[in-house]
């Protein structure tokens, strides 16, 4: 098959630009995981406040607040977004999910069990619960798959950089 200078082109314009990516990406992430996790936090499956990453800064019965909600939500955002550099850095050239369940089973072990109740911003492991435990542990899993795999996805996938055949084309391949 014979590349013209039009697919060529075609190819060499579909470049991710990684810093947009990865801002894009983290912020999604945060915001839907965000999300699912103030929406466990109100029908109390988890006791961790939305915001309990920004705990040092505002005081509990602030971030239990509507606003203290949304400031909750938005540092989860701002966590996403670091957090999905820093996998870009560490772990982009892995395929797959497995790359990014681990990396949320770290991010859940890093603040639940080891960092989190070390300064306080979480209660210690026999005080918080395990529905509290279990819920977090399935959302930091499904929000490193997210992460994990639409960086993949985007930088892996081959198959989308392929250009189109002409139907005579398609006719000749088989």
């Amino acid at each position: 098959m014979r590349i013209t200078h039009r697919h060529a082109l075609r190819r060499r314009r579909h470049r991710t630009n990684p810093f947009m990516f990865g801002l894009n990406l983290g912020f999604f992430a945060g915001l839907i995981w965000g999300t699912l996790r103030w929406l466990l936090y109100n029908m109390n499956f988890t006791n961790a406040l939305p915001g309990f990453m920004v705990d040092s800064f505002f005081l509990a019965s602030f971030l239990r607040s509507g606003w203290g909600q949304l400031i909750g939500i938005a540092s989860f955002i701002v966590f996403s977004i670091v957090a999905t550099f820093l996998y870009m850095f560490v772990l982009g050239r892995f395929r797959g999910p497995w790359a990014g369940i681990a990396y949320g089973v770290i991010w859940w072990g890093i603040l639940f069990l080891a960092l989190g109740p070390l300064i306080g911003i979480v209660e210690p492991v026999r005080e918080i619960g395990y529905n509290t435990l279990a819920s977090e542990l399935a959302v930091f899993s499904i929000w490193g798959v997210f992460i994990g795999f639409t960086h993949a996805f985007e930088y892996h996938d081959e198959a989308s950089r392929e250009p189109m055949m002409t139907g005579a084309g398609r006719a000749g391949a088989r």
